[in-house]
């Protein structure tokens, strides 16, 4: 990276040209982006702070900032760790923070007044799968009684029905069977919810305690008809947590499964690429009325991140090595090589010693990773509806409206166009803009073979034997 003093230079250099005076020593290169630069239009705000959560996940944004992305689109970046999901998203709304890596449902959940209500967009999509679901040495103990074996190791997928003899067993001696997972709208409530239920373990519901206001549940417990009993714990302190006895099993980012098995203490048993392939994992959010006072500034944004998904994925991940030299910093997740590498590089280790290949454990730019889709969205908004988080039936268009209020494929699409007319990027590699509904053909890759379709979201609900019916009430 250049050093400070080469930047200041060249964002002073920046700003004289703006005005018109143009040095006749610039270089060609330097008067080709400057063009590209006024093409697009110049960010309106130049100096930015985002916020993260220290997972592998997180990647797009550390390799924006290291690899120079976010400089060559005029933008001087700040990235700060953030205490847990909930101070990263206030300090988003409340400006502290230009924008941040936020969990799928959070940009949903604010919109739809789901604990703190606020208007917060995304215009792209950070990656696909990357969490996984971890049980206590004892609980793994019992769990292999009912789990298939092939050459002494267990078959994949390992689904919950193996540890349902184990809750069950808990229920009986009155013991409750406490899990964790990182907050009420996250992608890991939602998939550990999915996991258990499809094995029929009953994850509860939200209930008001105080009645809905405006149709959404204000209770974040989730507790109610619970057989397994799910609590929120920030990521990093998972294994701690699990170790202590206060929870059994968690879901979570990594590398905080992998270090479970380092540590000797758990095993993760499911991974959410098996759960549901190739699924939504995190986004980057900022707010509506950020957006829309920056615009030039956003799509800049969008631009950098592009090429960071780009860059982690090209070649086969060959620069995945590199990538987890990077996230290994303390500034960003901090956690040990070996650690984060066991699943950013292709592999994912199991039980102890049981190391599989999943090249697509981590996902940032195949399979159009990073374009927010519509469809997507809906997923997670069926899911509040299942678990009680909106109480109130809602119409097929609602999920839709609420989808495109909060997903911006329209600012996406300005920033790829921007990276093909550059020469960056090429037009294959990104959906076709003209045509693309931002609905995914059906998917039947879950572990349940339930068939979802994202533009029927009520007809989705109803093939669930666990979980609000379209029409329900709690």
């Amino acid at each position: 990276m250049a050093s400070l003093k080469v930047l200041s230079s060249l964002k002073s250099a920046v700003k004289v040209l703006r005005v018109g005076a143009v040095s006749a020593v610039l270089t060609g290169s330097l008067v080709s982006n400057i063009a590209s630069a006024e093409k697009l239009g110049w960010p309106e705000k130049e100096e930015l702070k985002f916020g993260f959560i220290k997972l592998t996940d997180m990647a797009p944004l550390a390799v924006a900032y290291e690899k120079g992305y976010f400089e060559d689109e005029g933008l001087y970046v700040t990235i700060e760790a953030q205490a847990n999901w909930k101070v990263l998203l206030d300090r988003v709304i409340d400006g502290q923070l230009d924008g941040a890596h936020m969990l799928a449902g959070q940009p949903l959940g604010a919109t739809i007044g789901y604990g703190t209500k606020a208007d917060i967009i995304t215009a792209f999509s950070m990656d696909l799968n990357g969490n996984a679901i971890t049980v206590s040495n004892d609980i793994w103990k019992e769990m292999k009684k009912h789990v298939p074996h092939e050459g002494g190791k267990p078959v994949h997928p390992i689904k919950a029905d193996a540890l349902k003899p184990v809750v069950d067993d808990f229920k009986s001696k009155g013991k409750p069977f406490n899990m964790g997972m990182v907050f009420p709208v996250s992608t890991h409530n939602y998939e550990l919810r999915y996991w258990l239920a499809a094995g029929g373990i009953h994850p509860g519901y939200y209930a008001s305690l105080d009645g809905a206001v405006k149709g959404i549940s204000t209770d974040t417990k989730g507790i109610l008809d619970a057989d397994a009993l799910l609590s929120v714990t920030p990521p990093p302190q998972m294994p701690a947590t699990m170790e202590a006895g206060t929870i059994y099993g968690y879901c979570v980012g990594e590398p905080w499964n992998q270090q479970a098995v380092f540590k000797g203490i758990g095993v993760p048993v499911v991974t959410d690429y098996e759960i549901w392939k190739d699924n939504p994992e995190k986004v980057f959010g900022v707010s509506k009325t950020w957006a829309e006072k920056y615009p030039n500034t956003h799509i800049r944004v969008v631009k950098a991140m592009i090429r960071a998904a780009m860059w982690l994925d090209e070649n086969n991940n060959a620069n995945r090595p590199e990538a987890v030299k990077i996230l290994s910093k303390s500034q960003y997740v901090g956690a040990d090589y070996e650690v984060i590498a066991n699943s950013m590089t292709g592999t994912f280790e199991y039980e102890k010693g049981d190391k599989r290949s999943v090249p697509d454990f981590n996902v940032f730019f195949r399979y159009n990773a990073t374009y927010p889709f519509y469809s997507d969205a809906i997923w997670y908004l069926t899911q509040m509806r299942r678990w009680g988080q909106i109480s109130e039936p809602k119409s097929d268009e609602w999920y839709k409206d609420i989808a495109k209020q909060v997903y911006r494929p329209d600012i996406y699409a300005q920033a790829a166009k921007s990276l093909i007319a550059e020469g960056k990027a090429k037009a294959s590699e990104f959906p076709e803009f003209a045509t693309e509904s931002g609905f995914k053909p059906a998917q039947k890759h879950f572990i349940d073979n339930i068939v979802y379709d994202g533009t029927q979201p009520n007809a989705y609900l109803e093939k669930f034997t666990i979980g609000l019916k379209s029409d329900s009430k709690i």
